[in-house]
């Protein structure tokens, strides 16, 4: 859903809605950040709370509109609606698979498991942009790039719903093995360790606020900038901006993959 954006959005908001603003052009990343942040923040609660499936299963239904809102986006409000949307899927369906894994793989093999999932993000991102740039060179920005994305929102939702199961047996069962070692800290309690109490979190947060930060001036200006005349050939633009941003994931998802998995247990 996000290889989607990449590659197209940023050009909808200059050729479909005449946007020359570049603040306002990328409210949508805004949005998306904001929101997605704040779903990832609570997710991990919810998560032990109403337990994984169902809220990946709401993950996936938040992502149902986004394509179709883009694709009939009569103004540029709709587009950052369909963002925040997507920051909703993105940050409990990202986290919820990622704690799932963790789940499953036990305390031992907790590395692995989030170097899976980071690799299989990155490479399925790189794959969406690199094919929606080459629907969006051949057959224009709207709609057909967006067509994946029901697709991919549809298979998400089908897939959670059917082949998904729960996995938070496997963490109560792992908490009773840990004894008293493994009681639960309260939300604030967890907050303020990791962004301020401890300082590997603490840097670990900041690390990973920059990294983000640094993605989402990526996604929104190279689109830009390609636009701007770095290529003349229009017909080639969007093409371009999905090559790079495949070349791009793809390098992340390798180097996040083996790094992950060599961190301490």
């Amino acid at each position: 859903m996000v290889g989607l954006e990449r590659t197209v959005v940023p050009l909808i908001a200059r050729a479909d809605f005449g946007l020359v603003s570049q603040t306002v052009a990328l409210s949508f990343l805004v949005s998306f950040g904001i929101v997605k942040a704040l779903a990832n923040l609570f997710a991990g609660q919810l998560a032990d709370r109403i337990g994984r499936k169902p809220l990946l299963v709401a993950g996936w239904l938040a992502a149902l509109p986004v394509p179709l809102l883009i694709i009939w986006a009569p103004s540029w409000g709709w587009v950052v609606f369909a963002n925040v949307l997507l920051g909703v899927n993105q940050g409990l369906c990202w986290s919820t698979t990622v704690i799932m894994k963790i789940d499953l793989v036990g305390p031992a093999r907790r590395g692995l498991a989030m170097g899976v999932n980071e690799f299989a993000g990155y490479v399925a991102v790189s794959l969406s942009a690199l094919v929606t740039g080459y629907l969006a060179a051949a057959y224009g920005l709207r709609p057909t790039p967006f067509y994946p994305g029901i697709a991919f929102a549809l298979l998400g939702l089908a897939l959670s719903v059917f082949a998904v199961r729960e996995t938070h047996g496997h963490a109560r069962v792992e908490a009773r093995q840990l004894g008293p070692a493994a009681a639960q800290p309260r939300f604030a309690q967890i907050l303020l360790l990791t962004t301020w109490h401890d300082r590997t979190l603490f840097a670990a947060s900041q690390a990973g606020m920059v990294n983000n930060m640094n993605d989402g001036m990526v996604w929104g200006l190279i689109p830009v900038f390609l636009a701007a005349g770095l290529l003349a050939d229009a017909f080639n633009v969007p093409f371009a901006i999905g090559a790079i941003a495949a070349l791009t994931f793809t390098s992340g998802a390798v180097v996040a993959g083996v790094m992950v998995e060599t961190l301490p247990r």
